[in-house]
């Protein structure tokens, strides 16, 4: 596959650009609309973008983890988050708890963020994997 020199530029330009956004439209889903799908979604195209500018090695030299440990990682923190009122306060599973005291730029942090946190992880792990896995066969 041939690329051009001005999308390789700007792909690694991008992927940082992409990945704040991603984190930042997380972090403000919990009060607005967004969360952790659309920026899973977002953190994925970054770096399918990557991909398709410099090679599927490249990308995945980026990746820390593997993407398809996203997948039970986030399935843990999502089911945690909603298991943590029945375990704690003896509530119904996904009740919303939230701190009393507000964390910085973060605001009030609830059970209902580390529920994004999971969603994020198992989007991005479910999107990565799956272009992967297609890329790698073509």
């Amino acid at each position: 596959m041939r690329t051009t020199i001005i999308l390789k530029t700007a792909s690694n330009y991008l992927l940082p650009v992409l990945l704040v956004f991603s984190i930042f439209i997380l972090l403000r889903g919990h009060y607005l609309p967004g969360g952790g799908f659309v920026g899973g979604l977002i953190a994925s195209i970054a770096f399918i973008l990557h991909s398709f500018a410099n090679g599927l090695d490249k990308t995945k030299e980026l990746l820390i983890l593997h993407p398809g440990f996203l997948l039970p990682v986030g399935l843990a923190i999502a089911f945690l988050s909603g298991l943590a009122p029945v375990v704690l306060y003896d509530l119904p599973f996904m009740t919303g708890l939230w701190s009393h005291d507000p964390i910085a730029i973060l605001g009030s942090v609830g059970s209902a963020l580390f529920f994004d946190i999971g969603v994020y992880l198992v989007v991005n792990g479910v999107t990565l994997t799956i272009i992967f896995t297609i890329s790698e066969s073509a």
